[in-house]
């Protein structure tokens, strides 16, 4: 808890108190003591709105404080700073509430590296003590905490850099950068740059200074505030000349003091971010919440997010007279035992096929080609695919652009294996559902190949297309669908959806960033407004119409209550209510938007 939440709650909790013994004892100073802090919160929150340009609704709050005051009516007072403690408290605790359910998702950056000294002991170093030149070991599975060079061949995982499925394998003296993951056997590295510098790091920067160059939200109350303020005010000063009574003007703030906006839109938000929860993706905010309401165009990284992110079977091409089932059956055989990311594609690939795999008598891997064995008491090889494409394999639908494993049995090329990043299931309909909730602009931006990236955008229905793209890139093309919207005067948003670290810096720097947060992003999830914590994107329309049902029961709650509102500052102005009962009206009122917040809205997506 922070300590601005602490404090939020202390003075909930002491109007609450001082409230009660000024109501169950007749003690005046109760009722000041509580008047007087509800004036320390009022002024706080005016002065941070005017700081951020903003006009709050809470002026009015701080209006009928000092008047409720001024003519001796305490208990008006008093209830009104348990108003404004309470829609208060309601937000700390809906954001509060965000970040604790967001904790375990944070876990990905490297803290330490396994740094290994000339006599070849291992010792783990925090990331800010190691040196340039050091020699640090990276397991199996592990992310590289720093930019380096590869001592020997290895096996690395760039998706979460570059948007490239399928793990790459680096040459002796090719650089690594951080960030990425080791996808084959423990390796060791030397160390380019200190942390400060690293790639990861260079990232991590790139997404604050997106975050700081982002335009902040303003709350719907003090939207709302710029209208019925001066309203409020109008109608107290005419009562005030009219009747000559002062306590009429204090009885019609009173009456005007926007808790509808202060309680049940806090209340409508809240509720939205529960149902969005529970349906599967984590809101960090209200100001979230409304933005993703208003959303019109969507930006989707591809890999990980409309695709699984994994390399998969997706071909295969053998040669002719060759049994197909026999030659995937003696290549998976081979591959079962080892971790890199294709031999796990290949193994799954015969396992669907209910093909029943015999363990290797001997095997070795041989760098830069691929694994070889006895199966069967045959020699089997596979492995990258190198040299010109087969006839059998073009007339099979191969193409050379294709992703490729080569199978050999005793030394002969008899199968090629196609590789793909498989389109999640959901992606299609999700990107209809956008549609149907009004996001007029779909555009998958990724760092892979154009040609992939087309064959899936052309499956899914995406509107437009942008590949090779790099975090720059991504930055650039949020920004400029920020400008398009404001051109176009529309009152949209633009909303970033990608799991990897090269995703960051769009989802920090559009109005609302979605990151896939299952596969334990930690700079997308940092950097996000909301994270899926399932991994399937069919949650982000989902999201969007709670979001959207969320706004519309908060606005419909703010103009039952504000209605009700203006009939009571009717009655203030000519004397009927004095304004300690307006103060208790504005109760009811409250309750009855409140109550209309609660309601679920209806599924938007039907």
């Amino acid at each position: 808890m922070t300590k601005d939440s602490r404090n939020d709650y202390l003075i909930l909790i002491t109007s609450i108190v001082l409230l009660g013994v000024g109501w169950g004892f007749n003690f005046i100073w109760a009722y000041a003591a509580s008047a007087l802090l509800g004036l320390g919160l009022s002024l706080a929150l005016v002065v941070a709105a005017i700081r951020h340009r903003e006009f709050g609704s809470d002026a009015l709050a701080l209006l009928a404080i000092v008047g409720s005051s001024a003519i001796g009516e305490w208990t008006a007072a008093a209830v009104i700073t348990l108003m404004l403690a309470t829609g208060r408290s309601l937000e700390r605790w809906a954001q509060g509430r965000a970040n604790n359910r967001l904790e375990a998702l944070l876990s990905r950056a490297p803290k330490i590296a396994h740094v290994v000294d000339a006599q070849g002991r291992m010792q783990d170093v925090a990331l800010a003590s190691v040196t340039v030149g050091s020699r640090i070991l990276v397991r199996s599975g592990e992310v590289v905490p720093l930019d380096a060079t590869a001592t020997t061949e290895c096996t690395i995982d760039e998706s979460a850099l570059t948007g490239e499925p399928i793990p790459r394998l680096i040459q002796i003296d090719e650089p690594v950068a951080s960030g990425t993951v080791n996808a084959g056997d423990s390796t060791e590295l030397i160390t380019t740059t200190s942390e400060s510098d690293s790639t990861y790091s260079a990232l991590v920067r790139l997404v604050a200074q997106s975050k700081a160059d982002s335009a902040a939200g303003v709350r719907l109350a003090n939207r709302w505030a710029i209208w019925f303020v001066p309203l409020a005010l109008v109608i107290a000063g005419a009562a005030w000349l009219i009747s000559g009574n002062v306590s009429n003007a204090v009885a019609v703030i009173v009456a005007a003091t926007p808790c509808p906006l202060i309680l049940a839109v806090p209340i409508a938000i809240i509720a939205g971010m529960s149902r969005s929860a529970a349906s599967g993706s984590i809101v960090k905010g209200g100001q979230a919440l409304e933005s993703l309401a208003k959303t019109k165009a969507v930006m989707l990284d591809k890999t990980g997010t409309l695709t699984h992110g994994g390399p998969a079977v997706s071909g295969f091409a053998v040669k002719p007279e060759r049994d197909e089932l026999r030659i995937l059956q003696l290549a998976a055989s081979l591959e079962q035992h080892s971790p890199h990311v294709v031999a796990q594609a290949v193994v799954a690939a015969a396992t669907a096929r209910g093909l029943q795999l015999v363990n290797p008598t001997s095997s070795r891997e041989v760098h830069g080609h691929g694994l070889t064995g006895i199966v069967d008491q045959v020699e089997v090889t596979v492995g990258q695919f190198q040299g010109g494409l087969p006839e059998w394999a073009s007339a099979q639908g191969f193409n050379e652009d294709d992703l490729l494993v080569a199978v050999e049995v005793d030394r002969e090329l008899v199968g090629l294996l196609a590789l793909s990043d498989p389109i999640r299931t959901e992606s299609k309909a999700t990107i209809s559902a956008l549609h149907r909730l009004g996001v007029s602009r779909v555009i998958m931006a990724t760092g892979d190949r154009e040609r992939p990236a087309q064959v899936v955008a052309g499956l899914v229905g995406i509107d437009r297309v942008v590949a090779g793209c790099t975090p720059e890139g991504k930055l650039t093309l949020v920004r400029e669908l920020q400008t398009q919207l404001a051109t176009e005067k529309r009152d949209g948003t633009v909303l970033a959806v990608g799991d990897g670290i090269n995703d960051a810096p769009a989802l920090a720097a559009a109005d609302v960033g979605v990151a896939m947060g299952a596969r334990g992003a930690t700079a997308a999830s940092e950097a996000a407004d909301v994270v899926i914590i399932e991994d399937s994107l069919e949650h982000l329309p989902v999201a969007i119409a709670i979001a959207q049902g969320a706004m519309a029961r908060a606005r419909q709650a703010a103009i039952t209550g504000i209605a009700l509102s203006v009939i009571a500052m009717g009655l203030g102005a000519f004397g009927i209510l004095n304004p300690t009962t307006a103060a208790l009206c504005q109760e009811g009122i409250d309750a009855c938007a409140i109550l209309w917040a609660l309601v679920p809205p209806r599924n938007r997506l039907r």
